[in-house]
């Protein structure tokens, strides 16, 4: 299963003015969902942030030919958990990788023969003990949100507007100038780098384990490639928190799962099987707008379930959990001891307030039989729902006290929504509502103007405006710093400037994506490439 290769001609040919223009368009129109939502916040919610930075090379794919999934490290994720190491962040120290014991010793020596490097210490650690939470693993939760929100090291600064973080990143932003002081007197990327050939044995011993598990998911729902254009997948390993915690967040159109892992723990695999779940399944939903309404009667049933409350106010939401839950559920062991098993996960889910786990586990086993793959059955299944059907069904369950925490986080500034709904629409194929809800949050002033008038952009290469789009790549460079935005706007005004045979404009903007693309492997290669040789479209714009 592997994701088609578009591939581009290598001769350079002159075209006339509206050819240029037109296969402009129809190449950029299938590209821009690539870059589409590239910068990530958590699930139908901030302003979503770049990928965190990883100032080293790019991560392993998981899965060949497709770099949307990938396993990685970052040096940001690094120095954020050093940093809280240093100020006491001790939970399960002795049960950690001795790796994490031997970078506490490092930074002490460093700290020690530092000048003031205690000072700065001893003020972080203030800000850190103002900030820290009871329980240990919500304590680590929150730095891993602040962390996905950070452009690289040294400068840690933020990604997005303080708005729009999430709240428990948010709550931590003060913690960002003394953790950059503390990087620099503790020399924390010479620590790093001392380190860097551990980590990436990290990554290596991991893969072929996480790839299985992608695989075995795939083949289960019979999908022809897990990429989805504009959406990435990425799982992060770090070895400075607390063995076998997982953290997942869904930022936009983009996943991530932080693991910390120990010496002798395996990965919770059902956790990210989890999260890639929601990463293949979340887009679907948004391509049936006409089903949320008509299942939007069953939130009234769930009001009283204990489960997360965003569950209880979108219907879309709650219907692929459930349908989540359901394919878990089907994909464990089989035999006559494993359905009574399955049967009471089911029955579990529904008292926990997913009420359509048991119609998409019944649905399931039709699907299993047929040779469709999940894609071309998933709006018959459902367009199958009968909500009164489910309604009273629901009606009849007494749900439990409580239900198993949710995973991946809901909670996110609703000041972001319209653009993440805009982002959401345009990687649906639906320009008009992107349009609509982008040129919505510029009118008032809501989220980061300068992706609004990146989504713009892409809306206007769809159409084939290539004039409009190209206006609106520059407004947005200059009404925003999100290295995302800025990198890839570069780039696509650098092969605007190609096709209408401005060479000299062209390498101007690809220099400049360069430039802000340090910590984005797929930005930088492309601005690369733009460097090397002028942009050329493919003759045909299907391929």
């Amino acid at each position: 299963m592997r994701k088609p290769h578009i591939s581009l001609p290598g001769r350079r040919f002159p075209l006339s003015r509206w050819l240029r223009c037109s296969l402009y368009a129809a190449l950029i129109g299938l590209l821009t969902p690539l870059v589409l939502g590239q910068a990530s916040a958590e699930r139908s919610q901030p302003q979503p942030p770049a990928a965190p930075a990883a100032n080293a090379a790019p991560g392993v794919p998981l899965k060949p030919q497709t770099p949307e999934v990938t396993l990685d490290t970052s040096e940001t994720l690094f120095a954020v958990l050093a940093g809280i190491n240093a100020c006491g962040y001790d939970q399960d120290l002795n049960a950690s990788d001795p790796l994490r014991l031997q970078i506490r010793k490092e930074i002490t020596k460093a700290v020690n023969e530092s000048v003031g490097a205690r000072d700065v210490l001893q003020g972080m650690c203030q800000i850190y003990n103002d900030h820290q939470q009871p329980d240990g693993p919500k304590n680590l939760s929150q730095y891993v949100s602040l962390a996905l929100f950070l452009n690289p090291p040294p400068a840690f600064t933020v990604k997005v507007k303080e708005k729009d973080l999430p709240p428990d990143a948010a709550a931590l932003v003060s913690f960002l100038p003394a953790l950059a002081k503390f990087y620099e007197v503790a020399h924390l990327h010479s620590i790093w780098s001392e380190h860097r050939a551990a980590y990436e044995a990290l990554t290596q011993r991991y893969h072929e384990p996480l790839s299985k598990m992608l695989f075995d998911t795939e083949l289960y729902l019979k999908l022809p490639s897990a990429g989805y254009l504009g959406h990435q997948f990425t799982v992060y390993l770090d070895l400075l928190g607390a063995p076998a915690q997982t953290n997942a967040r869904n930022y936009g159109p983009d996943y991530f799962v932080v693991l910390t892992p120990g010496p002798n723990t395996s990965l919770k695999m059902q956790q990210i099987r989890h999260t890639y779940l929601h990463y293949l399944l979340d887009p679907m939903s948004l391509k049936y707008p006409e089903v949320n309404k008509k299942l939007e009667p069953l939130l009234e049933s769930v009001k009283t379930a204990p489960m997360d409350e965003g569950f209880k106010t979108d219907v879309s939401l709650l219907y692929t959990e459930c349908l989540i839950r359901a394919i878990e559920i089907r994909m464990e062991a089989s035999g006559a001891q494993a359905e009574e098993n399955r049967q009471a996960a089911v029955q579990a889910a529904v008292k926990q307030g997913f009420v359509l786990t048991r119609f998409f586990y019944d649905s399931l086993a039709q699907f299993e039989k047929d040779p469709a793959g999940f894609r071309n059955v998933y709006g018959q299944m459902l367009a199958g729902i009968d909500v009164g059907k489910e309604e009273k069904r629901a009606g009849q369950v007494d749900f439990a006290a409580k239900a198993d925490p949710e995973l991946l986080h809901l909670a996110r500034a609703a000041e972001g929504k319209l653009l993440i709904n805009a982002e959401q629409k345009l990687s649906a194929g639906d320009p008009a509502s992107a349009q609509k809800l982008a040129q919505q949050a510029l009118d008032e002033k809501t989220g980061d103007q300068g992706r609004a008038l990146f989504i713009l952009a892409q809306v206007a290469t769809t159409n084939r405006d290539i004039e409009g789009a190209r206006t609106y790549f520059q407004r947005a460079l200059t009404a925003t710093s999100e290295p995302k935005v800025v990198a890839w706007s570069h780039i696509y005004l650098g092969r605007i400037f190609d096709l209408q045979e401005e060479r000299d404009a062209a390498l101007d903007h690809y220099r400049a994506a360069l430039n802000a693309a340090a910590s984005l492997p797929e930005a930088k290669a492309a601005a690369e490439k733009g460097l090397q040789q002028p942009y050329e479209p493919p003759r045909d714009p299907k391929q």
